[in-house]
């Protein structure tokens, strides 16, 4: 699916939305949430091939494949908590929403937490010792 096709079913979602959000609310958001899951299913090959070139460039940079897949982990994260994070919003549930948000940035940060000691060590290492 590419984006012209992509942004397309958004509007028709978005527009089928708005004409029965007031005659049939639960189903207005049903299709709103079918329309989110087709639209994130329509791009996780995308999804994929960039997994696959971070992969690459770590091998190709002799960077850890620890670090590689903690960085995949973080950014998965952040697209998962996003994702849920909109469609609760859209479910009228904004404090549901900030909530999901946050948890997502606390997880994040508990997975950077091997990444930010290894940047501290190496700094560390530049520094002469005293």
């Amino acid at each position: 699916m590419d984006i012209i096709q992509i942004v397309t079913l958004g509007i028709i979602a978005s527009i089928l939305y708005i004409i029965l959000k007031d005659m049939r609310g639960p189903f207005a958001f049903i299709i709103i949430l079918i329309t989110g899951i087709a639209l994130f299913l329509a791009i996780i090959n995308q999804i994929g091939a960039v997994i696959k070139l971070i992969e690459s460039l770590g091998q190709k940079a002799a960077i850890s494949g620890m670090y590689i897949e903690t960085i995949l982990k973080i950014i998965g994260i952040a697209y998962i908590t996003e994702l849920g994070a909109s469609i609760t919003k859209d479910a009228g549930l904004g404090a549901v929403a900030s909530k999901i948000e946050l948890a997502g940035k606390i997880f994040i940060l508990l997975l950077a937490i091997p990444i930010i000691s290894a940047v501290v060590e190496a700094i560390l290492n530049f520094l002469p010792s005293t």
